[in-house]
């Protein structure tokens, strides 16, 4: 059989570096081993009932058998609006302002092929989510890395920017609650992130997948709430993370007209929009009982606090995340990211990702996901602590 050559654009995407990590997994699980993943970000809970229950009763509309309106049905659109006026006090165009996707990521590699040309400059933060890249490939554009800190509490630091790539940038993408390292934004850093954005003219992507997720009494915050946020950007929401609907492929983006109307176009071209049924059902998440959220951000605080506490007893000294449900662990002194997360695997069956999946600046670090029972979490921590890579004097 003759095997066709793929194209440059293909050849010039970025590898997949979890790919390795699965086919690890794969071998050490496929050899019978009892493996705990802390290393994937896929919701371990089931879509809430009454929102399965819209999709059941709606699946049936024979409306929905036929073609969907390109651009999404209306009463989607003005859910998101009622949405965002409800949760951030943000009011949007439901027309105008709001695009429907099909999930976050499909909207994350897409912005960059709407608005860019090839070797224009995206500043990307570091570490950040790998399909941030694939967009930027896609658009044979280039990348510029904003290096996230501890010191900085994981928020990049403008000043810092090489001149030269400000001048140049076209795009940035933002993402707090942050995957991977869990930190969160203030109202603050995002009125300094518009005024950056106005005077560079820059289109700022806030990624909101984890929007729902804040620990402690605090609710994340979103970038359409600073004064003129809609003026220079959009921000990106999914139903995967808020409402366990991962594998619904449906979210939306919000904000600047002109980038919304490009995100349209595009998706024109390339689909029909989305199932009916699934519109409604979304609809109905977005505007009935929030409760079945509350509900899942308590149990993932309750897993963090655990997760924590067991590695802090064993002597690792970590901190806990302000959002999201990832943890952001620091290695052991004389391990890479990749050396350590291997050694959890092969010695204590338990999965990380390395945080050099994440960018250069994620070496030092390993993410471990909230998405298993405290059990398994405790368990996970307590065959670790058998490594005796840290110190046993527990935190207090």
């Amino acid at each position: 059989m003759k095997s066709f050559v793929q194209s440059e654009l293909l050849a010039g995407l970025p590898k997949q570096f979890f790919a390795s990590l699965v086919e690890k997994v794969g071998k050490v699980v496929a050899q019978g081993h009892d493996v705990i993943n802390l290393g994937q970000g896929n919701p371990d809970q089931p879509t809430p009932p009454h929102i399965v229950a819209a999709l059941q009763k709606a699946a049936a509309n024979p409306q929905y058998h036929k073609y969907s309106p390109f651009r999404g049905y209306s009463f989607l659109k003005e859910a998101v609006a009622a949405f965002y006026k409800r949760e951030y006090g943000v009011t949007v165009d439901p027309e105008k302002e709001v695009a429907i996707l099909f999930g976050g990521k499909a909207g994350l590699v897409e912005i960059p092929q709407c608005l860019l040309n090839p070797g224009d400059v995206v500043l990307v933060p570091d570490p950040g989510y790998p399909d941030y890249w694939s967009g930027v490939a896609l658009a044979r554009a280039q990348m510029a890395m904003m290096p996230l800190r501890a010191a900085n509490s994981f928020l990049p630091d403008y000043e810092e920017l090489a001149e030269e790539d400000v001048k140049k940038a076209k795009l940035m993408f933002l993402n707090y609650p942050n995957n991977p390292t869990g930190a969160v934004a203030t109202k603050a850093f995002f009125a300094e992130t518009v005024s950056f954005a106005a005077k560079h003219g820059i289109c700022v992507v806030h990624d909101f997948a984890y929007g729902a997720i804040g620990f402690d009494g605090q609710k994340p915050v979103s970038f359409l709430q600073a004064e003129g946020a809609k003026e220079v950007g959009i921000e990106i929401y999914t139903f995967s993370k808020t409402y366990n609907m991962a594998g619904w492929r449906v979210a939306f983006a919000v904000g600047n007209a002109s980038v919304i109307e490009a995100i349209h176009l595009l998706q024109d071209h390339l689909y029909v929009s989305l199932f009916g049924a699934i519109q409604e059902a979304a609809a109905v998440a977005l505007l009935e009982s929030q409760q079945c959220v509350h509900e899942l951000v308590a149990l993932y605080e309750s897993r963090r606090n655990t997760l924590i506490q067991a590695l802090r007893n064993m002597g690792w000294d970590v901190t806990p995340p302000a959002g999201s449900f990832f943890a952001w662990l620091p290695v052991p002194n004389g391990w890479s990211s990749e050396q350590f997360a291997d050694l959890l695997l092969e010695e204590a069956r338990v999965v990380v990702a390395p945080g050099i999946g994440f960018g250069e600046h994620g070496e030092g670090y390993v993410r471990a996901g909230l998405l298993t029972s405290e059990e398994r979490l405790r368990e996970a921590a307590s065959r670790m602590a058998k490594l005796n890579l840290f110190s046993h004097a527990a935190k207090k």
